[in-house]
């Protein structure tokens, strides 16, 4: 019996097996990859959604008329607390990458201090309430850059407005 037909015809087997799963391999790590990117750009955009709506909705009841400096205290912690950025921020914890969790991090925190700075009695249009929208429309530029980095998206050539 001639034993090369049949061990040509394992070593073809064999090879086509291997072949196939590095094949299976390599589509399963770029479908994960996709899958990763596709999970970032979400939590991206609803952070930095809540964002611009919260930017809103304190440049909104800064200026509103209150019946009371306690019901605007409570409007601007109500507003703070039911924006979703709490839960917006923890899944940045969750899934992004350190620089853009430090970058979100830090307009969290900005727009926590104009919060507290309203509370606290912060006039509209003062030198420190300006410092503090200053303050977080360039995190907020740092960390939207910071995102299209890491989405593999090029710079933009125009500034986003603040």
């Amino acid at each position: 019996m001639d034993w090369l037909p049949l061990i040509s015809t394992l070593a073809g087997a064999a090879i086509g097996i291997v072949a196939t799963l590095i094949a299976d391999r390599s589509r399963w790590r770029r479908e994960d990859a996709k899958e990763a990117v596709r999970l970032r750009l979400e939590a991206y955009t609803q952070y930095t959604t809540v964002v611009k709506v919260l930017g809103e909705t304190l440049r909104a009841l800064r200026e509103q008329e209150h019946p009371s400096n306690e019901e605007r205290v409570v409007a601007l912690r109500e507003a703070f607390r039911e924006s979703g950025i709490a839960v917006a921020s923890e899944r940045m914890w969750l899934i992004g990458p350190q620089p853009v969790v430090k970058a979100s991090n830090s307009v969290f925190h900005c727009l926590r201090s104009i919060c507290d700075g309203y509370i606290d009695g912060t006039a509209v249009g003062s030198p420190e309430d300006h410092a503090r929208w200053e303050a977080r429309g360039k995190a907020a530029a740092k960390m939207r850059k910071l995102m299209r980095e890491d989405l593999g998206v090029g710079p933009l050539l125009e500034r986003h407005s603040s």
